[in-house]
């Protein structure tokens, strides 16, 4: 299952991934004008009504002796999706230690274990508010399945450009948090890296 969704991420079959990606974008952009209730109400009847029409024309044809009976949709019949006691018990288990870790990380966000990762969400919060008066979830949504599809790409072929872009940030990003945490330790000078010390001269 996940090779076949990075399949699609990275365009390996096109015109099964456009049509995953415009099915996505279109039935997100329908939920602007229609509830969610009504958007996939509609989708499964024109799935169902897609499915039923090419089983009864391949039934037909059997019956008039042009086709050799096989079911339409046999491949995706045969897709075995079930789980083994021990794969549900490890996906179990990790989808519960994700969740405690993250409700063990947000505790000591809002509860200050850390002051310098408090006041990094806290800032953030504040630029999520202003995201909030440009666009809504929906608009989000939208925007992260359309990055799905491109950046892993864009990043394949653009790599080295990409990584040099990303060093030059992650340094000034380093920079800025080792000013911050120096001023938030009294300030002063940043630590001498060599061995021992630079020790002044004497007088």
């Amino acid at each position: 299952m996940a090779s076949k969704v990075m399949d699609l991420i990275y365009w390996k079959e096109t015109e099964r991934t456009g049509m995953v990606l415009t099915g996505l974008v279109v039935g997100l952009l329908s939920l602007f004008q229609l509830s969610i209730i009504t958007v996939v109400s509609t989708v499964c009847l024109a799935v169902m009504c897609f499915t039923i029409s090419v089983r009864l024309y391949y039934q037909i044809l059997f019956i008039l002796s042009w086709g050799d009976g096989e079911h339409p949709f046999k491949t995706y019949l045969d897709l075995d999706i079930s789980f083994s006691g021990e794969d549900a018990d490890r996906y179990m288990q990790t989808a519960i230690v994700l969740a405690v870790s993250a409700v063990d990380s947000l505790r000591k966000l809002f509860f200050v274990g850390n002051v310098f990762e408090s006041l990094k969400l806290l800032v953030l919060m504040y630029l999520v508010t202003f995201l909030g008066d440009l666009c809504n979830g929906l608009t989000l949504l939208i925007i992260s399945v359309i990055a799905v599809f491109s950046l892993p790409l864009f990043y394949r072929q653009r790599q080295e450009q990409v990584d040099s872009y990303i060093a030059k940030i992650q340094a000034q990003i380093d920079n800025i948090k080792d000013t911050f945490q120096r001023l938030a330790q009294g300030g002063g000078p940043p630590p001498d890296p060599t061995p021992g010390g630079a020790k002044p001269n004497a007088q």
